[in-house]
């Protein structure tokens, strides 16, 4: 394998499969009959996605891309969390913002020396 697979597999992740899961299982309840089944399942499946973003923020996710090697194992804590990753929409709302790499400038061309004919000036006239 070449170390740049990464399942995604976190404890924010999980926990929130989890709570959906059992959500969605309760308005399938509610569909068959139990009428509050949909509400709650409703309610449980709208806490999955509560509870996965807060598990996030709390350092249990991962960071959008790659992870290094060494951080793909379930139970290990992501430490940058608490700055916020760039580009992660759930820290972006969380109000962190992760420190982006500065703007490389374009260098701009080079000027023409004065007098000088513009690059390809005459090539298509013979000589």
């Amino acid at each position: 394998m070449s170390g740049l697979h990464d399942e995604g597999h976190t404890v924010a992740g999980w926990t929130g499969c989890a709570v959906a899961t059992i959500g969605t299982a309760v308005i399938g309840v509610g569909i068959c009959g139990w009428r509050p089944g949909i509400w709650l399942g409703l309610a449980l499946t709208a806490a999955a996605v509560v509870v996965t973003w807060i598990l996030h923020l709390a350092g249990w996710g991962k960071p959008p891309g790659v992870r290094p090697v060494d951080q793909h194992p379930l139970g290990v804590r992501d430490r940058s969390a608490r700055q916020g990753h760039a580009g992660c929409l759930g820290c972006r709302l969380a109000g962190r913002r992760a420190a982006r790499a500065p703007a490389t400038a374009v260098p701009e061309p080079a000027p023409e020396p004065a007098g000088a004919a513009p690059a390809g000036a005459g090539a298509d006239r013979p000589a």
